[in-house]
């Protein structure tokens, strides 16, 4: 279950790191391993998608170990829609908090 919990916001969690400042790939892989099981191999596929949802933009950054990285940065509609995901999962919490209190 928390595979499949963990697909479903991933998305939301990536928007969520790239509000707080830019970041390349690796850095978001990091940031999000310190707290949900991901790999370097999940995220690429993702950036692309949400740079054709247009929800984020990319530009190249010099690196001084290496050659220049790819940034991504959270546009206007990436915004948007991260405050849309975060609203949705507030009611989600809420729903699951009412079905699991019903319980007691």
């Amino acid at each position: 279950m928390k595979t499949q919990l963990k697909k479903g916001v991933l998305e939301m969690c990536v928007l969520a790191v790239l509000a707080r400042g830019d970041s390349y790939a690796y850095e978001i892989v990091s940031t999000l391993s310190n707290t949900m099981d991901m790999s370097e191999g999940t995220i690429y596929p993702l950036m692309r998608r949400l740079e054709a949802e247009q929800w984020v933009s990319t530009y190249p950054s010099q690196s001084s170990s290496g050659p220049a990285r790819k940034y991504y940065q959270l546009t206007e509609l990436g915004r948007f829609a991260l405050q849309q995901m975060q609203g949705e999962w507030q009611e989600f919490i809420a729903d699951v908090e009412q079905v699991m209190g019903q319980g007691k």
